[in-house]
């Protein structure tokens, strides 16, 4: 999906200047506990399934939608991770962007991915502690090594 009309609306009026924006992260686990990544079709890395709210959406509803809405896959969500006000960021069109962003740990209900929007060139199932488990940023990587630990606690930076 492209950009929200929402975003659209606000930028006709602020330019590029930065924005908080409402964001989500999803872990998305499948029974073997592999990870579902995307490959973005913006910049061509490997990352987790992430997406702005819409106005007045639930973060975990959100989620869950942009799950869909990018990989075909249909999941729950099992916990909270964190919840993040990540760096202020320069989006390829110029925008700046501070997110706020509220990650969960989620499990697919069917498992089966593939493109299913223009955001992603790839999408595909991952064995964090594989060979083939592409390089992820930092922060990514901590997102899921939260998700996967056995506490139950979310993660607050302080």
């Amino acid at each position: 999906m492209s950009t929200p009309h929402f975003i659209l609306a606000l930028r006709a009026k602020i330019g590029h200047d930065p924005l908080t924006l409402p964001g989500v992260t999803a872990v998305v686990f499948d029974e073997a506990d592999r990870v579902l990544l995307v490959c973005r079709s913006d910049n061509g890395r490997w990352a987790l399934v992430t997406g702005c709210l819409e106005p007045g959406e639930q973060p975990a509803i959100g989620a869950v939608r942009e799950i869909e809405e990018e990989t075909g896959v249909r999941a729950i969500v099992e916990r909270l991770v964190s919840v993040d006000a990540l760096a202020l960021r320069e989006c390829p069109n110029g925008d700046l962007v501070y997110w706020l962003d509220t990650t969960f740990r989620c499990r697919a209900v069917s498992s089966e991915a593939w493109v299913n929007d223009d955001e992603s060139v790839d999408v595909g199932w991952f064995d964090p502690a594989g060979d083939d488990f592409p390089p992820l940023p930092p922060r990514e990587m901590k997102c899921i090594e939260d998700a996967r630990s056995s506490s139950a606690e979310a993660a607050f930076a302080m």
